[in-house]
């Protein structure tokens, strides 16, 4: 066993024995929506404390980052974060089987991986097209927090798989050998050269080397490419956009995310009816290149995302969610101030592909429920589900958007809030700020005709307050939405998608505002000086109220259910790090995990 090998750390109990293994966790940001490789496998152990991304290369679209043996209080804070939201002593075990070849028989963490392992680990995908292969490591490791088994098959690469390696930091070089010769023995691979360098490759494509005491598992070609860059080829660390996005990266993080503006232009060309990895990339960084970062704390997780210069951007494309999040402090602030979810999105004349990109990362959410949500989703018996909900209320905006990119070039700044702790005392709207009155009224019109166009019931009636409103029934809802046009406390004209009458007219007179209420103090507090607060959810109020309604057991949360009940507080802000660049900080607050 290694020197300073904690054995108290990481343990998975078994029918036969408690042994430790290798951990990795993939996180979306939130909201939720990025994913992170952090695998933590016990304190730092003496190794080589290079960084994977010195060998890969340059242009690498997507890579994932992390610090998979911690040490002193990043361990600590790990561990605990891991245990509040999932509940469980080992929170990160469902992913042991990453490392673990197909056929190959469980690995036992102190015999075959902590003898070599070093602190650092990184994996990076060569071809975006194979991304959305990588999404079943997300799912996994979401389902940590829904059961208790294990789970095999995590291996993301072979016939179908992602174009890419994992890249591991060492300790131990024999044992590093002795360890990609096992696991390439398992899928009777045979041994290759490749520039002097041999390697080990299968049949179906799966490759397994040591390069510069790294070791390397993964597709052939991404193996190659390693090789290619250990002997001189540029780096990822060489590339200007990757380097600067990573120097104002917190500097206690555990793991990180890079996409690279290729990648997330590409993403934002893909139809958010086909939600996948490389969409909710382009939804939340647009045509920008985007490093996410996780830092563990005391009674807390952060991400900091970070975007870059926009590429090739022109009028018509996306900015991102991101961007749109960290500048939704205005519009946040104008909101009622008893709402215990409140949310701002900035960024003026694009808060119609704004509000498209929300609706396409609650898409992608809704996806992790898998086919049992998506069965129960369709199902003529099932009157209400979460993802019904979503759909729903977001239904007049979808219909309005589909009508092309004149139907909300009026949009301005957009936001979204609810408040009420009872379905009798439910109140939650989307207000759409307008570039002039009548261009809100015109909108209530178009989504009459677009609602009447799609199935769906909207009728004209009238609310107090408002210059123009209609009712509408849209399937999945248990309520009649209010679609109204009206001004704001401020004389700004707005439109309101409210779940009622009473919900417009909360959104357009509030009897308070955000911008004088405990949320907006608890959210500056969480987030630190220098954040701007846009977002504060009160994640107990959101669990009783899905509770109270009968979907607390929803299969499109079943995956999250043990994080939202782990959970306090979330709460969302923009700063500005370093000139040109954006950061949305999330903060989600932690319960004090039990046991």
């Amino acid at each position: 066993m290694p020197a300073g090998y904690d054995r108290n750390m990481w343990l998975v109990r078994d029918d036969r024995r408690t042994r430790r293994r290798p951990h990795a966790a993939v996180a979306v940001a939130c909201a939720l929506a990025l994913a992170m490789l952090a695998g933590c496998g016990g304190s730092s152990s003496p190794g080589t404390s290079a960084d994977p991304a010195g060998v890969v290369p340059a242009g690498a679209p997507i890579y994932i980052g992390a610090i998979v043996r911690p040490a002193g209080s990043l361990q600590t804070e790990t561990l605990a974060a891991g245990r509040a939201l999932t509940g469980k002593s080992d929170p990160f075990g469902r992913l042991v089987s990453v490392l673990q070849t197909p056929g190959a028989p469980a690995l036992d963490y102190d015999h075959d991986v902590a003898p070599w392992l070093g602190p650092n680990a990184g994996m990076f995908i060569t071809s975006l097209g194979s991304a959305s292969s990588i999404e079943g490591l997300l799912e996994q490791g979401l389902g940590a927090g829904a059961s208790g088994s294990a789970q095999t098959g995590a291996w993301p690469f072979g016939p179908g798989g992602a174009k890419g390696a994992i890249v591991l930091d060492t300790s131990d070089l024999k044992s590093a050998e002795s360890f990609v010769a096992q696991e390439a023995a398992h899928v009777n691979a045979h041994s290759r050269s490749y520039r002097g360098v041999s390697y080990q490759a299968s049949s179906d494509g799966d490759a397994f080397a040591v390069v510069k005491r790294f070791v390397v598992l993964g597709s052939e070609a991404a193996v190659q490419a390693v090789i290619d860059t250990a002997q001189g080829g540029a780096p990822l660390t060489s590339n200007t956009t990757y380097g600067r996005l990573v120097s104002v990266a917190p500097s206690d993080a555990l793991g990180h995310v890079y996409a690279s503006a290729a990648a997330t232009l590409a993403g934002a060309a893909i139809n958010a009816s086909h939600p996948g990895l490389p969409s909710l990339l382009g939804t939340l960084a647009g045509t920008s290149p985007l490093n996410a970062s996780l830092v563990p704390a005391a009674g807390s997780l952060a991400l900091d995302a970070d975007v870059g210069a926009q590429a090739g951007r022109a009028a018509h494309t996306p900015s991102g969610l991101v961007r749109a999040a960290a500048k939704g402090g205005p519009a946040f602030r104008a909101l009622p101030g008893n709402s215990w979810l409140a949310a701002g999105l900035g960024e003026g004349a694009s808060a119609g592909s704004n509000l498209r990109a929300l609706q396409g990362v609650l898409s992608y959410a809704s996806t992790l429920g898998g086919q049992a949500a998506a069965e129960a989703a369709a199902s003529p018996q099932v009157t209400l589900s979460v993802r019904g909900l979503i759909e729903g209320v977001l239904a007049p905006l979808k219909a309005l958007t589909e009508r092309g990119r004149s139907a909300t070039s009026w949009m301005r700044d957009a936001a979204i809030f609810a408040s009420g702790t009872t379905v009798l005392e439910l109140k939650a709207a989307i207000t759409i700020d307008s570039s002039s009155a009548a261009a809100a009224r015109a909108a209530v019109a178009s989504m009459a005709t677009a609602l009447h166009g799609q199935g769906a019931e909207a009728t004209p009636t009238t609310i107090s307050g408002t210059e123009a409103a209609v009712e509408a029934k849209v399937s999945g809802l248990p309520v009649t939405l209010a679609i109204a046009a009206g001004r704001g406390a401020g004389g700004q004209p707005k439109l309101v998608i409210g779940v009622s009458s009473t919900s417009v007219q909360d959104a357009l007179h509030p009897a308070s505002t955000m911008a004088s209420s405990s949320a907006l103090t608890s959210a500056q507090s969480a987030l630190g000086a220098g954040v701007t607060p846009s977002m504060s959810v009160n994640v107990v109020s959101l669990t009783g109220l899905l509770e109270g309604i009968g979907l607390g057991e929803d299969p499109t949360i079943a995956p999250f259910a043990s994080y939202l009940h782990g959970s306090t507080q979330l709460s969302g802000g923009g700063a500005t790090p370093a000139p040109g660049i954006e950061r949305l900080r999330v903060v989600l607050g932690l319960k004090p995990a039990s046991g």
